[in-house]
């Protein structure tokens, strides 16, 4: 029997995943279904390797080019086509290629007799906030609209993510020329003048053996070294992306100095941008809190969210619900407060969205000042420790051959 993963919903409204065994993938849809759970998709279960080259697969699809897809089938809608005929002219006329394949399959699905939403949730490439986007615009009847929000909330998230990739490219390629620099004076110029020493019998001052002590098995065993780096990389990858792997990095990234406060108003910012925008599409409060939970980037603030999903079913604020979660600031929960009790929670939550978005953005830019001072800093003092060792024999040799 195969493994199959499923995503399903259950009568309260909960969307979860598991595992069912079967022969095969209609006979887990049956008996998914006799259990009275909605099926949104199944998919084979595959091993860690394999689950890792299908994620990457998956996420082939380019924000820009998802963004530009959206635009075009709501002007499409707008214009008074069906859906079925704007699907056909984007499955064919896409301007990426790979989301293609991707609109035939939903198309077909459609074709059949599923619903949009349904066939969006069934394909498995598709976000969970925009699946649930296009359920709330169904069971409105407004679905023009509701892509309105989610394309203005895709433009936001699409270029905040940009921006912030965009300035941490420089930093990146600084510190990693000064890598480099490191690396190719210890292994290729420390040695050179490790033989030369050895040839002239100059006796060797302590700061000098010690960096050649480094040097030289790095030089010998280099490409150990350097497989022995990217297994290990590849394996904490591996690592951070289980459950529990990416639950304790998560625990550890708030605790970090002045890079942890900028970790908590990221997720912050992302959570209550894509809650705002399920509310605003008329998604009720406690799915949309679940989906939010769904599309966060954060293990740890997943199960947080999730966790005050329940405790708002219940009959707790939202507020107080945040609260419990130890992660979200006290400003962002008395917003959300003051929301809740004027009725204007969705505007609220924008509001709390752009504040923190712009605290990320000064934090980054007064953060980014200050790595290229600190890496220059600190390849002055590395590479001034490595010349000054080098050369310190020379003195030696200079100072017994003025004595000869």
């Amino acid at each position: 029997m195969a493994e199959f993963v499923c995503k399903v919903g259950d009568a309260s409204g909960r969307i979860l995943q598991q595992i069912e065994s079967a022969q095969s993938e209609s006979e887990v849809r049956q008996k998914l279904s006799e259990r009275g759970l909605y099926v949104y998709s199944v998919r084979t279960h595959l091993n860690l390797l394999t689950n890792f080259s299908r994620s990457r697969s998956a996420r082939t699809i380019r924000p820009n080019d998802f963004l530009i897809f959206n635009q075009q089938f709501n002007t499409l809608i707008k214009a008074g086509l069906p859906i079925m005929k704007a699907l056909d002219l984007l499955a064919e006329r896409a301007g990426a290629p790979c989301l293609r394949p991707i609109l035939a399959d939903v198309r077909q699905r459609v074709r059949e007799g599923a619903l949009l939403s349904d066939a969006l949730a069934a394909q498995g490439s598709f976000p969970p906030v925009y699946v649930a986007t296009i359920t709330a615009g169904e069971r409105s009847g407004s679905l023009p609209g509701v892509l309105d929000q989610y394309i203005a909330y895709l433009r936001v998230s699409t270029g905040f993510r940009s921006r912030l990739i965009t300035t941490l490219i420089y930093p990146a390629v600084l510190i990693l020329t000064a890598l480099l620099v490191v690396s190719y004076v210890v292994t290729y110029a420390m040695p050179r003048f490790a033989e030369l020493y050895h040839g002239l019998d100059v006796p060797l001052p302590a700061p000098t053996r010690i960096l050649l002590s480094l040097a030289m098995p790095l030089r010998d065993y280099f490409v150990v070294f350097l497989i022995a780096i990217v297994l290990s990389g590849f394996f904490l990858y591996l690592w951070t992306r289980s459950e529990r792997g990416a639950l304790t990095v998560d625990r550890f990234k708030p605790r970090l100095p002045v890079f942890g406060d900028v970790w908590v108003k990221t997720q912050v910012s992302q959570l209550v941008r894509t809650l705002s925008t399920l509310l605003g599409g008329g998604t009720p409060l406690v799915p949309a809190l679940q989906t939010s939970a769904a599309a966060i980037g954060s293990r740890l603030m997943a199960r947080s969210i999730e966790q005050a999903a329940e405790q708002v079913k219940q009959g707790q604020p939202l507020h107080s619900s945040l609260a419990n979660t130890r992660l979200i600031p006290d400003m962002a929960l008395e917003m959300i407060e003051v929301g809740e009790a004027s009725g204007a929670l969705g505007p609220m939550l924008t509001s709390v969205a752009e504040f923190y978005e712009e605290e990320v953005g000064t934090s980054l830019q007064r953060i980014l000042t200050w790595i290229p001072i600190v890496v220059l800093a600190v390849m002055a003092v590395v590479v001034g420790f490595i010349l000054i060792s080098l050369y310190l024999p020379m003195f030696s040799l200079q100072v017994g051959a003025g004595g000869g």
